[in-house]
């Protein structure tokens, strides 16, 4: 199997003692028991094997060598006396006639315990990333993967989709985040841009004839790090298909993903098809999200018209959101904790109250339900009040009572006992997204989410609008979320592959068809040339993993991430280069000032 070994140090088993056999890895560990005996673990990628050295000739070679230095043993396998059940090579030894050092590890001191490197700063550890990679728990997520990103590409390919690459230098364009820009030498002063997305090219292979494509697509935004989404880069699964449908793209990915997930998963339980499908708005009045996690048992209700006129003052004139939690035994430093861990996440203070074991309303904002004994009837029969019922409430404009309420279900879910079903994948579908928004700094109409996502309805529901028979804001968009436990998978649509249609719904937003010609030139071109109806998606690679692995950091399954900052630490990235590249390139550095 290798030329320089005849084993690896995590294949050989009781069966195969008495052979000669030839390791090679890294030394995890010495003890000496004495001058002339110890104990070595001798670690490679496939496991550990434990070498005794019983000679003054092998003991030599040992002693100098520090810790996660490469030696090469060549031994009789025999039977150990005090066997480790734990590990797979543990009912054997290699007795070594020939040691080799192949890799001196110059430094007496690591910068931490390799196999506890997980228990290190992650300042650490992205700065000795190769070092932190050798500890089994962390590679392990590295070939989960690997395995992953396999078992899709066998799985989309037996769907009949290619595997097609795209540019990685192309054309910047608007869509949603910063691009990162590089700079052209032959062509002074112009740039190309590192792609958001493979978007505009997956639309052109549609137009070029090819029914179904797809890629493990690298994705480049300069946007800020979240637990769930990597600064800088980031791969997805990004697939489209030519005359199809929303159910086209939905039956694709109900057949790929769940066996996946059941499969690799730290759960081995996911949804079965066809996964629930949940209209936006509804998802923000049930759930207080569009990326609701439905292990949780919790739904959010509207006590507006109830509470509003309590005279408590923060409800007065705004929406009120509730969350009642049945058989909560939280205790009362317990909510006032999860009260806080609300405020910081949602930006919005939370309120409380609680039926306790004798029936009655106590706690929190107990005093202003309880001075009108109708109001308590109202509540109890409106919450379905038990004793032992704990009742979180948010406060606000819409969209901010809205956004706290589904803070407040996923705290409680977790915190509370019996109202949360951790261990399985639970996949829903969020859709009838809104196509426009009210823009929060511009105060104008904007796109709410993709621009090439087809309008419901086509065209006829554009020119309604646009002849005031219905509100912007009330078009409806053919794009659709994948939500997998709370977490976003991807967004997806039915693309906009008509002209005319396209121009009306940027001309909705203050934009005419000069500005379209001019962002998005080769795409709208290519669909003057007939182009057919086509829809896709692009789950992200990165965070399937991370659910997959049941990390809570998306860096966990990344080989090199990048810090917080967008920075590689490892490599000194991003780094200042000579002056004689910006010549070359016709580019002056122009710093900000400091005050």
């Amino acid at each position: 199997m290798f030329q320089s070994r005849t084993h690896t140090c995590g294949e050989l088993r009781l069966s195969d003692a008495g052979k000669t056999v030839t390791l090679a890895g890294w030394m995890e560990n010495v003890r000496e028991v004495g001058s002339n005996f110890a104990f070595v673990v001798l670690r490679d990628f496939y496991g550990t094997t434990q070498v005794v050295i019983e000679s003054e000739e092998m003991m030599a070679v040992v002693k100098p060598l520090n810790k996660e230095s490469t030696i090469s043993v060549t031994g009789i396998f025999r039977e150990r006396e005090s066997k480790n059940k734990k590990i797979p090579t543990g009912e054997i030894e290699v007795v070594p006639t020939e040691i080799k050092v192949l890799g001196r590890c110059r430094y007496n001191e690591l910068p931490f315990e390799i196999n506890r490197s997980r228990e290190a700063d992650e300042t650490q550890r992205l700065k000795y990333r190769y070092l932190d990679l050798r500890n089994p728990a962390v590679k392990q997520n590295i070939i989960l993967r690997c395995n992953v990103v396999a078992a899709l590409r066998q799985a989309m390919t037996e769907h009949g989709f290619l595997e097609i690459t795209t540019p990685i230098l192309t054309a910047s364009s608007p869509e949603g985040a910063r691009d990162y820009l590089v700079p052209a030498r032959k062509h002074p002063g112009k740039f190309y841009a590192l792609p958001q997305a493979p978007q505009q090219f997956k639309q052109l292979l549609m137009t070029a004839g090819f029914d179904r494509y797809f890629q493990i697509a690298p994705c480049f935004r300069d946007e800020d790090a979240r637990g769930d989404r990597s600064p800088g880069e980031f791969y997805q699964m990004d697939m489209e298909m030519a005359f199809a449908s929303q159910e086209d793209v939905f039956a694709v990915l109900e057949d790929v993903l769940p066996p996946i997930f059941a499969k690799y998963g730290t759960y081995h339980i996911a949804s079965d098809a066809p996964f629930r499908r949940i209209p936006y708005r509804q998802a923000m009045e049930e759930y207080g999200s569009d990326k609701p996690d439905l292990r949780i048992d919790l739904k959010v209700q509207d006590v507006t018209e109830l509470l509003s006129g309590i005279g408590f003052g923060p409800f007065e004139g705004n929406v009120v959101k509730a969350v009642a939690v049945s058989d909560c035994t939280l205790a009362r430093k317990a909510t006032d904790k999860l009260c806080a861990e609300v405020e910081v996440q949602a930006g919005q203070k939370p309120y409380w109250f609680k039926m306790d074991d004798k029936g009655a309303i106590a706690g929190g904002i107990a005093k202003f339900i309880n001075a009108d004994p109708a109001i308590v009837e109202k509540v109890t029969e409106a919450l379905n009040l038990q004793p032992g019922t704990l009742v979180f409430l948010s406060t606000g404009k819409l969209g901010e009572a809205q956004k706290t309420a589904g803070v407040m279900r996923k705290l409680l879910g977790a915190a509370c006992e019996g109202h949360m079903d951790k261990e399985r994948y639970e996949f829903c579908w969020i859709v009838d997204f809104p196509m426009y928004e009210i823009g929060e700094e511009s105060g104008e109409l904007e796109f709410c989410h993709n621009p090439f996502s087809m309008p419901s309805g086509g065209l006829e529901t554009l020119l309604k609008a646009e002849r005031g028979e219905m509100d912007p804001l009330d078009i409806l968009a053919d794009q659709y979320d994948l939500v997998c436990n709370g977490v976003e998978l991807s967004s997806g649509a039915v693309r906009n592959h008509d002209p005319e249609i396209m121009v009306k719904a940027f001309e909705m937003v203050r934009l005419g068809e000069d500005d379209v010609k001019s962002r998005f030139p080769a795409m709208y071109n290519a669909f003057c040339y007939g182009a057919p109806p086509h829809a896709g998606i692009a789950p992200g690679v990165d965070r399937m993993v991370m659910l997959l692995s049941g990390e809570e950091s998306i860096r966990e399954v990344i080989a090199f991430p990048m810090n917080k900052n967008a920075q590689d630490i490892m490599m000194g990235a991003p780094s200042a280069v000579e002056q004689s590249q910006l010549d070359e390139l016709h580019i002056q550095i122009n710093l900000p000032t400091e005050e």
